[in-house]
């Protein structure tokens, strides 16, 4: 079968929907097993993450997070690199938001100080992406590992910085003192509440603007630029690349360090954004899931996008299915993984038919 007569519209946007169709139908079994009407339990998860301002404001807040982790995969992929350390990066990537904002938030304008925040932020999640890309490209050590390896580093060492060094006398909780108010991002209630539109008060912010306009610097980076080029050459056949002279040790750090910069600027939505302090665990697994993002937006930046608002979907409509029927909260992970295994392993299960269907269609149209 040649995969160059079927159109990119089959494996880009049919294939997908067929994969997310099949988890929610296995889905529907799971409500039933727990004595839930499926069709109730769907109204109900899309009321309450579309049909009000607050339920959009939720989900668009944790698809921000997602677009920023599964942009972060998505770079690295292209490389043929398989980034599993963007919860590290984040975490570590918080810890750059969280000192600008500590020392600098009650003494720097905003104008100034959310710059600073989106560099330091970036760079901090950028350097603990390099050492992994360093050993990769230099020393032959798996990245797979050394990103796994990385996220446990991460976490012990925010756990050390955040009881021994940033926790506040007099309390117990390991988390920062909370940042000076002029520090913090505006949401985007207040925003249009300042030209007259109400909205319910959300943690959606304006760095969902930020996640767009990364989204489009990295479609702009991988195909409309010389490094793009690069980095998706060695992603291709990496033989052929250092045969047309692409230095793959070049290309592996780029990619990383993009990765982890990416990743890096998840905690100004949500320490930044909301917290407005450094808390322990605040990437509460949005590192990994944005492995499933990435997979699920086929690695393109308006496909990393509309996963995302799949996933701040899941987020905000299991929370609203967990209030209604009293199921456990974790239910949401079920659906997360139920997409999941549709859409990546057994993604190519529907694929051959769906493509030999299209074929035979298009050949009787012909004859």
């Amino acid at each position: 079968m040649s995969q160059a007569r079927v159109p990119a519209w089959i494996t880009v946007v049919l294939l997908p929907a067929i994969n997310i169709l099949m988890a929610f139908l296995v889905s529907a079994i799971l409500f039933y097993y727990l004595d839930i009407n499926p069709l109730e339990a769907a109204t109900i998860m899309w009321q309450g993450a579309f049909s009000s301002g607050e339920g959009i404001g939720f989900t668009l807040y944790y698809a921000t997070g997602f677009i920023f982790t599964g942009l972060a995969v998505a770079v690295a992929f292209h490389a043929g690199l398989f980034n599993i350390g963007g919860e590290g990066q984040a975490y570590i990537g918080g810890l750059g938001v969280g000192l600008v904002c500590l020392f600098l938030g009650d003494t720097l304008p905003f104008v100034v100080l959310l710059p600073l925040a989106i560099l330091v932020g970036g760079l901090f999640g950028a350097a603990w992406a390099f050492i992994p890309a360093w050993l990769q490209a230099k020393r032959g050590s798996h990245i797979v590992i050394t990103t796994i390896m990385f996220n446990f580093i991460a976490s012990s060492l925010m756990a050390y910085l955040l009881v021994d060094i940033f926790k506040p006398a007099g309390t117990m909780a390991p988390e920062s003192r909370v940042f000076a108010e002029m520090s913090w991002l505006p949401k985007l209630s207040d925003l249009l509440a300042a030209i007259g539109i109400e909205m319910t008060p959300t943690p959606l912010n304006i760095s969902f603007f930020w996640a767009l306009i990364c989204a489009l610097l990295v479609w702009l980076f991988i195909w409309r630029s010389r490094w793009g080029y690069e980095l998706r050459a060695v992603g291709a056949n990496q033989s052929a690349a250092a045969y047309a002279g692409i230095h793959y040790s070049k290309v592996v750090i780029l990619a990383m360090v993009i990765s982890g910069m990416l990743a890096g600027f998840f905690a100004l939505n949500v320490l930044q954004g909301e917290l407005h302090q450094i808390k322990l665990n605040f990437v509460e697994g949005f590192g990994f899931t944005g492995i499933a993002v990435a997979l699920m937006g086929r690695n393109h930046p308006i496909g990393v996008i509309l996963a995302s608002l799949l996933f701040g979907f899941l987020y905000q409509g299991g929370a609203e299915l967990s209030f209604e029927f009293g199921v456990d909260r974790n239910i949401v992970v079920v659906l997360q993984g139920l997409v999941i295994l549709f859409s990546g392993a057994l993604e190519h299960m529907f694929r051959p038919r769906l493509e030999a269907a299209y074929l035979k269609l298009t050949h009787k149209a012909e004859v």
